[in-house]
């Protein structure tokens, strides 16, 4: 019958009241081995067993995150030398010291007792110290729990798929209490018994047949041969936790003896918990194939981004265009704005609109016309010609489609002008309202992409061009539109059969309208974003989405658009500066806006029939002309007090005044290159101050336009208006003022002497240099005949005739030396 002696007081310090346990001389220690010192010692007579799965692993790591008040290692100490099995905590873990007993039941001639128990926490075991008397060995103790816990197999409540297990320890066992974690994966170092001596490293099969016990071994990772690192180590892989926790506490400090492989002095095996870093074949992969992986992932966050956000963008553009969000459009705004009006505005506003009907009676036939086109199947391009200034968007925007319930502007300026690929990208979003815009983020995956090129070889993708990221907007405003025209659609209706593109092609007027304002402004300096927007308006008009209205300032617009639409037609309507007449009603009409006499109620004298100076404005108005900005600037300066020909003297000064600075002196922008010189800006402004029109072929003569820029110099004139060239069937016919306020210009700029002078001595010196140069090349003709051995009587007449042309040339050189010096005289004797 084993007699159980726990010669050791309680882990707490209590000693148990139960007649089986007798108090001895020693004290149980907790985690940190007999008097902290790591170690447990086993005298003769004595064994150490170690018991697996009493207790979870998780609690050590709950500790070892959350501290509590309580000590969970002494109360589980209690707990497994407690012999009061009423408590729930008993009953819930296996009692070392009573499984040695039962294991023991059927023995009567030996005698076995418990020393001490020392849990271990972190591990979900314990040490159970024995001693024996000299007729049983550790080994046969160690047999007998097997068997029995082989036979009755205890299952924790919180661990039902593994039982206990116990095993004999081998080895000199390291109880710390550090904070290391248990690993399935363990470090087996292979140390010397004494400083030293030789070790001998284990190979796998030795390892095997060492730790195969314990449990199953997933692999054995040996030192590599060539390896410095010492001490010498292999790595053993368990296939479980528990297993590796088993096997590190019974086989270390084992020594391997000279019969066992371990040497001639043998070896001395140290174990260690190793954090085993998990593989992942998934991972390697991604990160060996970045050709593969890095397009694909581009691949992946655009349809990512195609399927999240798109129909955002999609939704917002709807908004845009219908107004949705504008509050402008909400019933209750508009009432209380109405009643407002009536109050405090209404006249003003009744006035503005007053002043305006001038101009649109004039053009009543073009806005009637435009309202015609928009209801017809056409599938082409309407396009509104004419100069700055001549009411292009008023009479599109707020006339003939003041009744069209959807439209949608888009301002090619703001686009044209921003710089840098981020800023034209936000600027063509905001036209049409997508959002939300990540324009940043193209600079970003640029550097990303170009990174990822260096690396791999290969375009990943990541980055989009300029022309791709106006595309996905152009895209997304086509399917808004398209959502729009058809949103009205019903199953019921009579043409319900009918696909989208036949319903929209039957019904032009359920089609939204789209209005692209400055069409090619400042197209010389890039005309991509013009293209782009010509094939999207191309491709909504074929398609029957919209129709398409282009405002353009530019007179050779067909060449843009022709590319998008080669075999189309255009509908075209060109607007004119306004008739005398028509300029007259507008001024006067805008002069009367002044207001009623609000106290009275009465109807006094309007503003114009109280002004005397008004006789002016038939004089006035032939010089200023008929563009509606000069006669509204006009009207404002009259309005301020000044009379009609002050206020015409002081627009035509001020036009002058930016004469000089675009055109003669100064640059047009900052950075941008003028394509003429100012001889030739000169010259059309000397001659128009004379004439009213100019043959075009006439200039391309002279000197100045001689050469091949000459025609590319009158384009960009005429792109910066300070001409504008007539046409006739398809070819540049005359040149004409870009504006009609810049006749009186030129003539106020050709009275300045000075001014004249110093540009007139300019083109001679110009012309004195053609003639010059036609000399020379007379001259050297000249010489390389009088070279020739004999003097044919051929060359004769191309002698005569070079020698015609020298002379020509030589007394235009005398003319114009004689016109400089008259001109250096007014510019060294006049201011």
């Amino acid at each position: 019958m084993i007699r159980r002696s726990v010669r050791a007081a309680p882990l707490l310090g209590r000693v148990p009241t139960s007649p089986r346990f007798r108090p001895g001389c020693r004290h149980a220690t907790l985690e940190a081995g007999e008097n902290k010192s790591g170690h447990i010692n086993a005298g003769p007579n004595e064994g150490i067993l170690f018991f697996d799965n009493l207790f979870p692993i998780s609690l050590f790591r709950l500790q070892f995150l959350v501290r509590t008040p309580w000590n969970p290692e002494k109360t589980l100490s209690s707990v497994l030398t407690s012999t009061d099995e009423s408590t729930v905590t008993s009953r819930s873990i296996a009692n070392p010291a009573k499984l040695l007993k039962r294991s023991r039941s059927g023995a009567t001639e030996d005698l076995v007792d418990v020393v001490e128990i020392l849990p271990r926490l972190k591990e979900g075991g314990a040490f159970v110290k024995f001693s024996h008397d000299s007729s049983t060995s550790p080994s046969a103790v160690q047999a007998a729990l097997t068997s029995y816990l082989k036979e009755h197999k205890i299952r924790p409540w919180w661990n039902p798929f593994q039982r206990v297990r116990a095993s004999l320890v081998l080895g000199r066992p390291w109880v710390e209490d550090l904070y290391r974690l248990p690993s399935t994966r363990l470090r087996v170092e292979f140390l010397p018994t004494n400083p030293g001596a030789e070790v001998a490293e284990l190979s796998q099969e030795q390892l095997y047949s060492f730790f195969r016990p314990y449990g199953k071994l997933a692999d054995i990772i040996t030192q590599l041969s060539d390896s410095k690192i010492l001490p010498k180590y292999a790595y053993l892989d368990f296939s479980r936790m528990r297993r590796a926790i088993m096997a590190k506490n019974c086989m270390h400090g084992f020594t391997v003896s000279e019969a066992q492989g371990g040497g001639k002095m043998g070896t001395v095996l140290r174990l260690n918990y190793e954090k085993k870093i998990r593989g992942s074949w998934l991972k390697d992969w991604l990160m060996n194939h970045p050709r593969i992986v890095i397009p694909a992932l581009a691949a992946l966050v655009a349809g990512i981004t195609v399927a999240v956000f798109d129909p955002l963008r999609t939704f917002f553009i709807k908004a845009h265009i219908t107004k949705a969000f504008h509050i402008e459009d909400n019933i209750i705004y508009k009432w209380f704005k109405t009643q407002a009006d009536n109050v405090l505005t209404a006249f003003r506003h009744r006035s503005e609109e007053t002043g305006m009907e001038a101009i649109w009676e004039d053009r009543r036939s073009s806005i009637e016309q435009l309202q015609t086109w928009l209801m017809e199947t056409a599938d082409t391009f309407i396009i509104v010609q004419g100069p700055r200034g001549s009411g292009k968007r008023e009479l599109v925007v707020n006339e003939a489609l003041k009744n069209q319930k959807y439209k949608l502007l888009i301002d090619c300026k703001p686009i044209q002008e921003a710089r840098g690929d981020a800023s034209t990208i936000s600027a063509a979003a905001a036209e049409v309202g997508y959002r939300p815009v990540f324009s940043w983020t193209n600079s970003i995956s640029g550097l990303i992409d170009l990174a990822a090129q260096g690396a791999t070889g290969v375009k990943t993708g990541f980055s989009e061009t300029l022309d791709n990221q106006l595309a996905k907007i152009w895209n997304n405003t086509a399917t808004a539109l398209k959502q729009i025209a058809l949103e009205d659609r019903k199953k019921d209706d009579k043409d319900a059969n009918l696909s989208d593109d036949e319903y929209l092609e039957a019904h032009p007027e359920r089609r939204p309208v789209v209005v692209i304002d400055n069409f090619l402004h400042k197209s010389q300096e890039g005309a991509m974003i013009y293209d782009k927007l010509a094939e999207w308006a191309a491709r909504l008009t074929t398609t029957n989405i919209a129709h398409v209205i282009f405002l353009t300032n530019d007179v050779s617009f067909s060449k843009s658009l022709s590319r998008a639409l080669p075999d189309r037609v255009f509908r075209q309507i060109s607007l004119s500066d306004c008739p005398p007449d028509v300029a007259k009603r507008f001024v006067i009409n805008h002069l009367d806006l002044d207001r009623e006499d609000a106290d009275s109620g009465l109807k006094q004298l309007s503003p114009s029939q109280r002004r005397k100076d008004l006789d002016e404005l038939d004089q006035v108005v032939s010089i200023l002309g008929g563009r509606l900005t000069d006669l509204e600037f006009l009207t404002r300066r009259i309005q301020a007090g000044e009379t009609p020909g002050r206020a015409v003297k002081e627009i035509v000064e001020q036009s002058a005044s930016e004469i000089l600075k675009m055109f003669l002196f100064g640059v047009m922008d900052e950075g941008a290159q003028r394509q003429w010189s100012p001889q030739q800006a000169w010259l059309l402004i000397k001659e128009l101050a004379k004439h009213d029109t100019l043959r075009y072929n006439e200039v391309l003569l002279s000197d100045a336009y001689k050469s091949a820029s000459g025609e590319k110099a009158l384009q960009a004139l005429e792109q910066a208006e300070l001409i504008s060239i007539l046409s006739s069937n398809g070819r540049p016919q005359a040149i004409r003022p870009g504006k009609p306020v810049y006749q009186p210009a030129f003539r106020r700029l050709t009275e300045d002497r000075v001014l004249q002078a110093r540009f007139d001595l300019a083109l001679l010196n110009q012309s004195i240099a053609v003639e010059s140069a036609s000399i020379d090349k007379y001259e050297a003709e000249l010489h390389l005949l009088g070279e020739l051995p004999k003097q044919p009587v051929e060359v004769g007449a191309r002698v005569n005739w070079l020698l015609a042309k020298l002379s020509a040339s030589q007394a235009k050189i005398e003319a114009y030396e004689k016109e400089t010096g008259a001109l250096k005289k007014v510019l060294s004797s006049e201011y």
